[in-house]
């Protein structure tokens, strides 16, 4: 979603906090700016950029298995099961949320109507449908029934859009109501709406609601050959909202709370832990699944969101230590350049122009991971090159 940070690294108007302190001690105990949020977003989006390869890389050449660990952590498990690399895009969906009542509710607060807000808000998850099918092809015209509409970027501005909706019109409690009516509401679809053909709670690629909706209605193929399902279809979008709401709730926390930033990024894990626990208390009955997106994975990733945030908001803006974060910061201010770019630039082909002849003096398996680092560092040139004259794509 649309980026709030200006060019130091903080937060813009819209996303600072909403403090005025009156005293030296109120403005130590309260930071000024959510660097966190930026950094951790950033984090998030390193592993797009060439984190996953480095993983890689450094697991063949090194054999350590810590490494090796995190290098089978870099890749979906499937139908089932949880990886860290399942958690990217809801941590980013949640970051999104979080960002909600430091923008939308700011202007709320000074004066501005609700509605033009979510006409703005509407605007941009169109723009991000439509971006995402273009990264998905869009341009190269072909029928309707080849092409793919169903999005990550679209996943994300359509679940932003209603969580947005919700979050401005509605107070915290509702917000709370319909996170957990539409949580349970899907878990009831998921499990008592019956399917042609299969049955109801029969969650399989072939049998789950989910599918069949998508089957059923989508005019347009999988992002597979032969695939079942799309895990950006129509239905799974509802969990995802819950994902954002929960962002939003917890922005209004930190926003709002009179704490000292240290209770605060302690409550922040606390939380985590609790909704890390539903998670998996849930998941006895119910097996984790991000290409459902059902209510053991919202819980499992609003968890380890809640977690890192807290991590990442007691270091750096409790304690004051950003500056190490400089480089995530630069990473998070373009995350649509950044999904973009993957597909549509060879950065490779760029990394190797750049840095090819130092990396090919080397001998395998060195060679890749000073590949991967090469990759890195070509991405994070361009990005701050962009990040210091202000570039930045926004929807």
């Amino acid at each position: 979603m649309r980026n709030e940070t200006d060019q130091k690294g903080g937060m813009t108007e819209e996303n600072t906090p909403n403090t005025t302190p009156t005293s030296e001690n109120q403005n130590r105990s309260k930071p000024k700016r959510l660097r966190s949020l930026d950094a951790l977003r950033g984090f998030d989006m390193f592993w797009i950029v060439g984190g996953s390869g480095l993983a890689g890389a450094l697991a063949k050449y090194t054999e350590w298995g810590w490494v090796e660990w995190l290098s089978g952590q870099m890749r979906h498990p499937g139908w089932s099961g949880f990886t860290f690399y399942d958690l990217i895009f809801p941590l980013f969906l949640f970051l999104a949320g979080v960002a909600m009542p430091f923008s939308l509710g700011r202007k709320v607060e000074q004066g501005a109507s609700k509605w033009p807000l979510l006409r703005k808000v509407a605007i941009r998850a169109c723009a991000l449908v439509f971006l995402g099918a273009v990264h998905n092809g869009l341009l190269n015209f072909r029928p309707l029934a080849e092409t793919r509409i169903c999005s990550v970027l679209g996943y994300i501005g359509m679940a932003y859009f209603f969580a947005a909706l919700i979050y401005l019109f509605s107070n915290t409690r509702h917000q709370i109501i319909w996170s957990v009516g539409i949580l349970f509401g899907y878990w009831a679809a998921l499990m008592w709406i019956n399917v042609p053909g299969h049955g109801a709670g029969v969650l399989t690629p072939e049998g789950c609601i989910t599918a069949y909706v998508d089957r059923a209605l989508l005019p347009w193929r999988f992002n597979m050959a032969g695939q079942l399902y799309d895990s950006q279809g129509l239905l799974v979008t509802l969990p995802a909202i819950v994902t954002a709401l929960l962002g939003g709730l917890t922005g209004q926390f930190i926003r709002s709370s009179k704490l000292n930033p240290f209770a605060i990024g302690g409550l922040l894990i606390a939380a985590g832990v609790v909704f890390y626990g539903l998670g998996k208390l849930w998941g006895t009955q119910l097996f984790i699944s991000k290409e459902l997106w059902n209510p053991t994975f919202v819980l499992h990733c609003a968890g380890w969101s809640l977690i890192l945030l807290g991590l990442f908001y007691l270091i750096i803006d409790a304690l004051g230590f950003w500056r190490w974060s400089f480089f995530f910061m630069v990473i998070g201010m373009n995350s649509i350049t950044i999904y973009l770019g993957v597909q549509m630039v060879h950065f490779g082909h760029t990394s190797g122009f750049l840095f090819g002849g130092l990396v090919g003096k080397t001998e395998e398996p060195l060679r890749a991971v000073l590949g991967s680092v090469a990759y890195i560092a070509t991405w994070w040139i361009v990005l701050l090159f962009m990040y210091r004259k202000k570039i930045f794509l926004r929807v």
